[in-house]
């Protein structure tokens, strides 16, 4: 079957585990959380069965979306406000770079799981950090107050000292990579962290000289206006709205999520170059 066939049915596929994603965040049940889960990874596992025979292409496809299929939840905190981890490693001992990934206001989907797949298929470890469940929370998108951004970030610095005690994670920098309000507390753990990547957060002025913000210029929700910085560390996609790099277009509390594959590749690359630039990889 050509390569292009075996992508489609492969996309088509991942549509179908974010729906369930979708699912698992938006339920207050937690058994159906859990089943909602399951249908989505077993879906995301039937996609790489798909393209397994076709070499680079696979291998392109498993950097995006497969390697995050290894997680498991790898280590909980204690308290009741701890945060909970899943960590994706490449394949090998290590020690390997780092990245802790911040989800947005509507919690760990398949978009967050691709990209922490994206972050393994170039060389990193990736942790991504539950901050809901453990709070029971589920969705905040209707009510992003519900957590604080220095409460996120104190999750993000508590997930880096946790990488730290590992023996396969690299002795030396870590970056942190978080989304919309998961930028934000990003923004506010950057003091903590060597490289800091957000994507279209609520900026508060100036942009952290180890950090690199990606927001459109149409962002009704986080506005780019509010960020300022220079050609190096802020890049504002015009015409671009909020969460960009969605797969497909959605209303999300009234405001308009479309994606701009122009800018999301764009985001992808500058997001690589700036992290291997402060992570050494």
């Amino acid at each position: 079957m050509p390569n292009d066939q075996y992508s489609r049915q492969a996309g088509r596929i991942e549509q179908r585990a974010i729906e369930r994603d979708f699912v698992a965040q938006l339920s207050p049940d937690e058994k159906t959380r859990q089943k909602a889960e399951a249908t989505a990874a077993r879906l995301l596992q039937s996609s790489v069965r798909r393209i397994s025979s076709i070499g680079v292409a696979a291998t392109a496809l498993l950097a995006v979306i497969g390697w995050s299929l290894l997680a498991e939840p790898v280590h909980a905190q204690s308290g009741p406000t701890a945060a909970n981890y899943q960590l994706l490693t490449p394949r090998g001992a290590g020690p390997f770079p780092a990245v802790v990934v911040l989800h947005g206001c509507s919690g760990i989907d398949a978009k967050l799981r691709s990209w922490a797949g994206r972050l393994v298929g170039w060389g990193y470890a990736a942790l991504i950090v539950d901050s809901f469940r453990s709070r029971g929370l589920g969705n905040i998108c209707a009510q992003t107050e519900a957590l604080s951004f220095s409460a996120r970030a104190g999750d993000a610095v508590a997930a880096k000292a946790y990488l730290q005690s590992l023996p396969n994670i690299a002795k030396g920098p870590i970056g942190l990579i978080g989304f919309s309000h998961g930028g934000g507390a990003a923004l506010a753990a950057a003091p903590s962290f060597d490289a800091v990547v957000a994507f279209y957060p609520w900026c508060s002025g100036s942009v952290p000289a180890n950090t690199l913000v990606l927001i459109g210029s149409a962002d009704d929700w986080t506005p780019a206006a509010r960020c300022s910085g220079d050609a190096a560390n802020l890049k504002v996609y015009a015409g671009a709205t909020h969460s960009f790099d969605r797969p497909d277009r959605r209303i999300n509390v009234g405001h308009l999520e479309i994606p701009d594959a122009a800018a999301a590749r764009d985001a992808v690359s500058r997001t690589r170059q700036f992290l291997a630039s402060h992570l050494g990889r």
